[in-house]
């Protein structure tokens, strides 16, 4: 383990957040980046846009980085939506800001925040990384696009660089759309949750805290066999299930759901995630309802006066 600095970016956000935390609880020196100054625990934070290359080498050479956790990124299918061209900007031409920084700078890995949205529609599964990839978003497509530079900056330049491609993140500090978030916050709120779709739609989550350690043993792995893994939180439910676990932990929840697809979401079958436990020993440690449970917990932290049912 090095005792030079990993640079965080995306450090305000869900899963860069975490990752700092982490990092600084091991005692490691950590250079947080993100467009804002302060992340939401109101660490301070170093302004500085992923699209900023002058100020991203002036940072890295000023505080000796010597490692990148880049999480900086549009977050989601459903974020910028009607912006297409920013989506292509921020999380392609960043993620090249990354491998530059890395190859230029000579840094001993580059650990890069890649999504299942990558993917597209998957054929049946269990599903490993190496399906051809069919993204039926701009953002998915920004993923599989980084990827391919992940692997070639390490093909033709010998950066040491890999790819995580995580699935739905849930869990504390998650506040953009999010079906558990809002299950959590109806049922403390006593409103009953009706969604037209659902019922046998099956979806495939992470928490945020899984997540984050998943990326910091990418970080410190001796060896990565692969380039590119999949990383999930080892559960396959449908949408029903997930709420049947909310009302085992709000039992005041009221959700009906009809089936059907989500109509703005790709069909995901159960990808494999045997590559990243064997070489990654990555082992998820949230099950489905101490996750649900720890994100109600954050929720109702929020709001004064959801703890009152």
């Amino acid at each position: 383990m090095s005792d030079k600095a990993v640079l965080v970016t995306g450090a305000a956000g869900l899963v860069g957040n975490v990752v700092r935390q982490k990092l600084e609880k091991q005692g490691r020196a950590v250079v947080a980046i993100d467009r804002v100054d302060r992340s939401a625990d109101g660490q301070p934070i170093i302004p500085c846009d992923v699209n900023d290359i002058h100020r991203l080498h002036a940072v890295v050479t000023d505080h000796d980085v010597d490692a990148i956790i880049h999480c900086g990124a549009y977050s989601g299918p459903m974020v910028a939506r009607d912006n297409p061209y920013s989506m292509v900007q921020v999380n392609i031409v960043g993620t090249a800001n990354m491998l530059e920084l890395a190859r230029v700078h000579k840094m001993r890995r580059m650990v890069f925040c890649s999504s299942t949205s990558a993917y597209g529609n998957t054929p049946e599964g269990p599903v490993p990384e190496d399906v051809p990839l069919y993204p039926t978003t701009v953002y998915g497509a920004s993923k599989a696009a980084s990827e391919q530079l992940v692997w070639t900056y390490f093909r033709q330049f010998g950066v040491d660089a890999v790819a995580l491609r995580l699935s739905w993140v849930y869990g504390p500090g998650r506040t953009t759309d999010c079906m558990i978030r809002t299950l959590i916050e109806d049922a403390l709120a006593r409103r009953p949750t009706r969604v037209p779709f659902g019922a046998d739609f099956h979806r495939q989550y992470i928490h945020v805290d899984d997540a984050a350690g998943a990326l910091l043993l990418a970080l410190d792995a001796a060896d990565l066999p692969r380039r590119i893994y999949t990383v999930t939180g080892g559960t396959y439910h449908t949408l029903q299930e997930i709420g049947d676990i909310v009302k085992t932990v709000l039992p005041d929840a009221d959700i009906e759901m009809q089936p059907g697809a989500d109509p703005v979401d790709e069909v995901h079958r159960r990808f494999d995630i045997s590559a990243v436990e064997r070489d990654l020993g990555y082992a998820p440690s949230f099950d489905l309802e101490a996750g649900i449970r720890s994100y109600a917990d954050w929720i109702a932290s929020r709001k004064p006066n959801a703890g009152a049912h």
